[in-house]
């Protein structure tokens, strides 16, 4: 599949300072730092920010942070399952080889964003705003999109089975990469969706056509 749009990467320092979360999380704000190889358990933060960081190795346990604003941050062999991001900022963030199941980007708004290689399991994108968006080779089986915007947005080579689009026009976006049985839609917003032909079968079947 080729690019048809420009998805901004992280401005990431060359040297960042490798800190403790407890050291900082009392300022609700992290800058040009690292954090790696811990977990974060039970915090409930609305609003902390996180700016040019690097996630490596961390486990997110019982995690809420509703209205987080995450700008030039990266998320490397991350486990954030069952993670609240709802009603987030997330820009030029990068989501790879990491655990989402159950993450929940409920009403956030996702620009220049990168998932790559994520096991991303009933995650949650339900009323969400997309643009820029690109998930590359991950599991989103069950996943929820339900009334999303979708700008520019690139589902490659992912496991969509079971997603939930209902609400949600697909016009611009190309799912016939993507391997599926069934997906949740909704028939009057499927125009302009570009599919296989064996995905074009069920989507037809979908639609109330009987096929020969």
């Amino acid at each position: 599949m080729t690019n048809l749009f420009k998805i901004h990467q992280p401005k990431i320092p060359q040297n960042v300072t490798s800190v403790e979360f407890n050291d900082l999380k009392e300022e609700h704000y992290f800058k040009k730092c690292v954090i790696r190889d811990c977990s974060i358990v039970g915090e409930e933060i609305e609003r902390i920010q996180f700016d040019q960081v690097v996630f490596e190795n961390v486990s997110f346990i019982d995690v809420n942070f509703r209205f987080v604003e995450l700008v030039d941050v990266i998320f490397d062999k991350c486990d954030l399952s069952n993670t609240e991001f709802c009603n987030g900022s997330v820009h030029r963030v990068e989501f790879k080889n990491s655990k989402l199941l159950g993450l929940n980007f409920a009403d956030a708004v996702l620009r220049n964003v990168v998932f790559e290689e994520c096991q991303a399991r009933l995650a949650s994108f339900g009323y969400a705003k997309l643009k820029q968006v690109k998930f590359q080779q991950c599991a989103i089986q069950s996943g929820d999109f339900y009334e999303c915007q979708l700008d520019k947005v690139e589902f490659n080579q992912c496991n969509l089975d079971e997603a939930n689009f209902e609400g949600t026009s697909l016009n611009g976006i190309d799912l016939s990469s993507c391997e599926f049985h069934e997906l949740k839609v909704s028939a009057e917003k499927l125009a302009g969706c570009t599919v296989s032909e064996e995905q074009a079968i069920a989507f037809s079947r979908l639609l109330g056509l009987n096929i020969k």
